[in-house]
């Protein structure tokens, strides 16, 4: 692959975190607030997600990581440039959103096109979604785990970005009380899903917390965090995952035993949830296996997280789409599942970072993630030619100045029109998707 194939993913990458803002970001209270439907729907307007949310930061530092490469490795001062942007965290909404774009206008045009502005504007766009977060729910915490499982791991990578101290606290902070509050007595090293159901414990919850406690190990040298990321991950193996060691043992393809079950005594019966099977699950084990590799460098985590990959494949995208995932606006929580496969792409994409090329698990599985990505350039072209336009006469390190011409909404469905409505949840899912697939095509271009 070359660079002009990571370049063309990321003007498309700039088009789909234009159309982010174009659709959801609210009029009044800017870059802090982002809408649950497009076009907006009265019913939903008071309704606080808080984990959609903390996907849309992710999504905001995967544009700003993208940014700042683009710029040359200008992170450092692009976070600089914004550090204004998220330091208000329990302020006005929209006096701090407007203070990243005040900032780079009185550069002036010419310095607004440059870069390193344009990377500075993701960053402040990020850290403001961040703050909008904490400024609804009145602090941190809430009574989910896995909902603050999520958001730790938007404030540790807001902590990449920008070197933020705070921005490190709040995901240690966060840990903390996830572990203190959620942890199992029944099950050392498990994570409950809320505070009103200690005896449920669930992959989201026990996914994300192995993700964030292996991710705060590399940045602190903590061995609190290495020792729950490994608890977090056994837990996973085994309780959720049981059939998958003995199907390796007995040199068994992939299939059902590879596959993520939902939770563990969700009733209170003890019984395992084997049949509620999601697709943001089987990412979170994908990503928990790709940290403990990461740290150990052991062969037979990466064995196990292609397998489970492939598993997910075959049970959830037979037809090689997700298509029974879709967000139901009008049922409770129901709008979550349009996130789910986002997810899952996030940390396939991941996983094929660190697989040898011309692999077995590469050619499995690299086909099924650029397929899923190539659909969702078709709306840029087919829906609005002058996207596509705008997209291939961008320069990869300028702005890029989409208000006429946005890329689109999109279904849950990524090879269909969308319908009347469209959930944050989906559109996030399908913005994750593409700055993964430009990250991957950076990948490529340099390998």
């Amino acid at each position: 692959m070359t660079s002009r194939d990571a370049a063309a993913w990321g003007r498309l990458g700039d088009g789909a975190q234009q159309g982010l803002t174009h659709h959801f970001q609210s009029r009044v209270f800017g870059a802090r607030w982002l809408h649950n439907t497009a076009p907006l729907r009265l019913g939903q307007i008071a309704t606080f997600n808080y984990w959609w949310l903390a996907h849309a930061v992710e999504v905001r530092v995967d544009g700003a990581e993208r940014r700042c490469g683009a710029a040359g490795g200008a992170a450092g001062g692009a976070a600089g440039g914004a550090a204004d942007a998220g330091s208000g965290r329990q302020g006005a909404g929209a006096g701090a959103a407007g203070s990243g774009a005040a900032g780079s206008g009185a550069a002036g045009s010419g310095a607004a096109r440059s870069g390193a502005s344009a990377a500075a504007g993701r960053v402040a766009l990020a850290q403001n979604t961040y703050a909008g977060i904490l400024c609804r729910n009145r602090g941190l915490f809430n009574h989910y785990f896995d909902d603050m499982g999520w958001l730790a791991l938007a404030a540790l990578r807001l902590f990449d970005l920008t070197g933020a101290p705070r921005y490190l606290a709040d995901a240690e902070a966060l840990w903390a009380y996830i572990h203190a509050h959620g942890g199992s007595s029944a099950r050392p090293g498990a994570i409950a899903w809320r505070d009103s159901q200690l005896d449920y414990l669930n992959a989201p919850t026990n996914g994300a917390f192995a993700i964030l406690s292996a991710r705060l190990a590399s940045r602190t040298g903590s061995l609190r965090y290495e020792t729950a990321a490994d608890s977090s991950l056994t837990f996973l193996t085994d309780a959720l995952v049981g059939g998958q060691g003995s199907a390796l043992a007995e040199g068994r393809p992939a299939g059902p035993a590879d596959l993520v079950a939902d939770g563990l005594n969700r009733q209170g019966d003890g019984v395992l949830d084997s049949e509620w099977l999601f697709s943001y699950n089987q990412g979170l084990y994908l990503g928990a296996l790709v940290e403990a590799f990461d740290r150990t460098a052991r062969a037979e985590l990466l064995e196990r997280a292609v397998r489970t990959a492939t598993a997910t494949i075959a049970r959830l995208a037979p037809s090689g789409r997700f298509l029974d995932e879709p967000a139901r606006l009008d049922q409770r929580g129901g709008g979550d599942a349009g996130l789910f496969k986002g997810v899952f792409v996030r940390y396939l994409e991941l996983l094929l970072e660190r697989l040898a090329p011309g692999s077995a698990g590469l050619r499995m599985l690299e086909p099924f993630f650029l397929a899923n990505t190539d659909l969702l350039a078709a709306p840029a072209r087919a829906a609005a030619p002058a996207l596509a336009s705008a997209l291939a006469a961008t320069p990869a390190t300028a702005p890029l100045r989409l208000a006429a011409h946005p890329y689109p909404l999109v279904a849950d469905d990524w090879a269909a029109a969308p319908g009347a409505t469209t959930a944050l949840s989906t559109q996030l899912a399908a913005v994750m998707a593409i700055e993964a697939r430009a990250r991957y095509e950076r990948h490529r271009a340099a390998h």
